[in-house]
């Protein structure tokens, strides 16, 4: 079955059924293109609480991004198309492992990126965002009277915040990171700087260091989306460095602008397990609890109130 025939089906089918597609910015564009929402992972989340009223709702995301949806409406069912689609850098950080950091640093406040499992939430002392992560370190600095702060799972979103605020991250663990931010090097930003040298250069704050001091804007999807968005006419030419499902977005919704990946092969696998079929197949059968992504009632209580706070913070 073609995948425009099937798209048509998916509509059809949406129209029939009390169920809402959610889709992140790196999913396939075949499946942004049959979603109701798009958006960045808790922007997501947020708007299935705040404004989808169905019962049933479809994230196409990775694990942890499900699960933030499940935390935040547990009255809902958050179903995931393919149960395989999980976030390599969240497995880098175990609810053990916080505990084990929070006791060897008493006193310290555990932040955790949302880009995290329900557990790991659920034993820390706030979230953040990408967009949010220097104000959420800076407030908890400030609140709490202290020097540091304890952050994962992403090391160099960890050093983003720190560069900027001025607070040592101690870095829980000191390895962790999303792979396809972390693959791009300098040498990957000069030569195609030789190749594009007029193209404004956009990166996600997990790139690292000495990448994201050649960038023109370090952002989060979202943020990177917008710059493009509100960029003057003679701002054309834009080099992304993030997954590749946000350069195929924007080309779409900016045709007269120039989008370049900053290396080839900027795609996350895990995202793109998701398909056309898998969705048509939940539509269809949504009570399947095979791809349901349900949170305890006691660990999503627990997870709830650092969201909480973090949007308070925010």
């Amino acid at each position: 079955m073609s995948e425009i025939i099937l798209q048509k089906e998916i509509i059809k089918l949406k129209r029939n059924k009390d169920i809402t597609i959610l889709a992140h910015y790196y999913q396939p564009i075949q499946i942004q293109e049959v979603a109701d929402y798009l958006g960045d992972s808790l922007g997501l989340s947020r708007l299935a609480k705040e404004k989808v009223n169905t019962q049933y709702i479809i994230f196409a995301g990775v694990d942890f991004m499900a699960e933030t949806a499940s935390i935040l409406n547990q009255d809902k069912h958050i179903l995931i198309p393919n149960y395989e689609s999980c976030c390599p850098m969240a497995a880098y950080l175990t609810a053990e492992m916080v505990k084990e950091y929070k006791e060897k640093y008493p006193g310290i406040p555990a932040i955790v990126y949302v880009n995290s499992t329900a557990a790991v939430k659920a034993e820390s002392d706030i979230c953040c965002t990408s967009s949010n992560a220097v104000r959420i370190v800076e407030k908890m600095s400030k609140t709490l009277g202290t020097d540091q702060v304890l952050f994962g799972p992403d090391a160099h979103l960890a050093d983003y915040a720190e560069q900027k605020s001025g607070i040592k991250t101690i870095k829980m663990p000191p390895n962790g990171n999303c792979y396809v931010h972390s693959q791009i090097t300098v040498e990957d930003i000069e030569n195609i700087k030789m190749e594009y040298p007029k193209a404004k250069l956009l990166v996600h704050p997990e790139c690292k260091r000495e990448v994201r001091n050649l960038a023109d804007f370090v952002g989060s999807t979202a943020q990177m989306y917008n710059y493009v968005k509100r960029s003057p006419h003679q701002e054309n030419s834009f080099i992304i460095g993030t997954e590749i499902g946000l350069l195929e977005r924007m080309r779409i919704d900016f045709p007269k602008k120039q989008f370049i990946l900053a290396k080839e092969k900027l795609i996350c696998y895990n995202m793109k397990k998701h398909n056309l079929e898998l969705i048509k197949y939940l539509l269809e059968n949504p009570e399947d609890k095979n791809f349901e992504i349900k949170v305890a009632p006691d660990i999503a209580k627990r997870a709830y109130k650092p969201i909480q706070k973090m949007l308070d913070f925010s």
